[in-house]
C-alpha cells in the first residue's frame, strides 16, 4: 500500500442540517482508518435554504481535511456533484450522497480494491431499505438502461463509489449539461469492480429526489447513451408500412376476387388514431434529443460557485491558500 496516499471524499448536499453532524462524526471516522493522507471531505452545498453550508463553515474551520463549497443556486444533484469532482485534490475520491443511505463505512473496501489495481469501485446496491413500489421502479430502470445504453452499465449501481484520478481527470473533460454520471464513469471504461452494499434507510429529513426529479435523471441515462429510442421510431414506422402494405393487399383480394368491398371504418378509425399517437409521442422523442443539443450549444457553466471555505491542497497534499469568494 502507498503510504502517501490521499484519499477525497465528494459529497453533494441540499438542506441537510439533520444529517449533517452524524454524517461529519462517521465520515471523519471512516478517514482515520485509512492509511496514509492528509485525507479530505469535499462537501457541495446545492443553494440550501438551512443552515447547512453555516454548519460545514463550522466544521472546515475546525477540521483542515474539510472544504465547504456554496454553489450561488441550487442547480441540481449531478452538477453539484460534478463541482465536488472538480475541487477533490485526492489520488481517489469517493462519491456518495449526504442522506447517509451511502454509509461511509464501506469505504475501506473501496480503497482496498483500489490498491488491488482497480480505477472504479462502485457499490451494487443489496437490500434495499425503501418502500417496495420504489425498488420495484428501481429494479426495472437499471434493467431497462443496461438493455438500451450503448455501453455496459452494471445493475444496481448508482454513484456511490470510489474513482481513480485518472478517471476523474477523464469525467472532468465531458463537458455536457444533462449528465449521469454513473454512466459516464462506465463509458471512461479501466479496470471495474463493484461491492455489494446494503443500501440503508434515509438518517433524517426527506428526500429530494421526488418523482419528477427521478424521472428526469432516468431520461437523462437513457437519451445520453442510448438512440435506440429514435431507432423505435424508425422500427415502428416500417412495421407499420409493412401492415399497410398487407392491409392493401387484403383490400384487393376482397375487391377483384370475392366481390366485395371491405368493411373497416372502426378499424380504419383506431389505426389513425394510433398512429396518430404513436407519430406525436416520436416527434417528442425527437424533440428530446434536440432540445439537449440546444441546451449544449448554449455552452452555460455546469454551476456557478458563490464561496468556498477550507484550505485548498496540492496534490502532494501541501496547503496553498486560504479560499474565500470564487465567480
Amino acid at each position: 500500500m502507498n503510504p502517501a496516499f490521499r484519499l477525497s471524499m465528494a459529497i453533494p448536499l441540499h438542506n441537510e442540517e439533520t444529517v449533517l453532524p452524524e454524517l461529519l462524526r462517521r465520515t471523519r471516522a471512516v478517514l482515520d482508518q485509512i492509511a496514509g493522507g492528509p485525507h479530505e471531505i469535499v462537501f457541495v452545498d446545492d443553494g440550501s435554504a438551512d443552515r447547512t453550508f453555516a454548519i460545514l463553515e463550522d466544521a472546515a474551520r475546525q477540521d483542515s481535511r474539510v472544504r465547504a463549497i456554496s454553489l450561488s443556486r441550487n442547480f441540481g444533484h449531478q452538477a453539484a456533484l460534478t463541482a465536488a469532482l472538480d475541487h477533490v485534490t485526492g489520488d481517489a475520491a469517493v462519491v456518495m450522497d449526504g442522506d447517509l443511505q451511502d454509509v461511509p463505512e464501506a469505504i475501506p473496501q473501496f480503497v482496498e480494491r483500489f490498491h488491488q489495481g482497480y480505477d472504479v469501485v462502485y457499490a451494487q446496491r443489496v437490500r434495499r431499505k425503501e418502500p417496495w413500489p420504489l425498488r420495484l421502479c428501481y429494479f426495472v430502470f437499471y434493467r431497462t438502461m443496461a438493455k438500451l445504453a450503448d455501453v455496459r452499465l452494471p445493475l444496481d449501481s448508482g454513484d456511490f463509489g470510489l474513482m481513480s484520478r485518472r478517471v476523474i481527470d477523464q469525467v472532468r473533460r465531458m463537458p455536457e449539461h444533462h449528465r449521469y454520471l454513473r454512466g459516464m464513469r462506465s463509458w471512461v471504461g479501466f479496470r471495474q469492480t463493484g461491492v455489494p452494499v446494503e443500501r440503508e434507510e434515509r438518517h433524517s429529513g426527506t428526500s429530494k429526489y421526488n418523482l419528477w426529479r427521478l424521472i428526469k435523471l432516468a431520461t437523462d441515462g437513457i437519451f445520453a447513451f442510448s438512440i435506440v429510442p429514435i431507432r423505435a421510431a424508425a422500427l415502428l414506422g416500417a412495421v407499420a408500412i409493412g401492415v399497410s402494405v398487407l392491409y392493401v393487399f387484403y383490400s384487393l383480394y376482397f375487391r377483384f376476387f370475392l366481390k366485395q368491398s371491405p368493411q373497416g371504418f372502426t378499424a380504419l378509425i383506431a389505426a389513425v388514431t394510433f398512429l396518430s399517437g404513436v407519430l406525436l409521442f416520436f416527434l417528442g422523442v425527437i424533440g428530446e434529443y434536440v432540445g439537449r443539443i440546444y441546451e449544449e450549444t448554449k455552452a452555460r457553466p455546469i454551476y456557478i460557485v458563490e464561496r468556498v471555505v477550507g484550505t485548498l491542497k496540492n496534490r502532494a497534499g501541501n496547503n496553498l491558500a486560504e479560499s474565500g469568494r470564487s465567480e
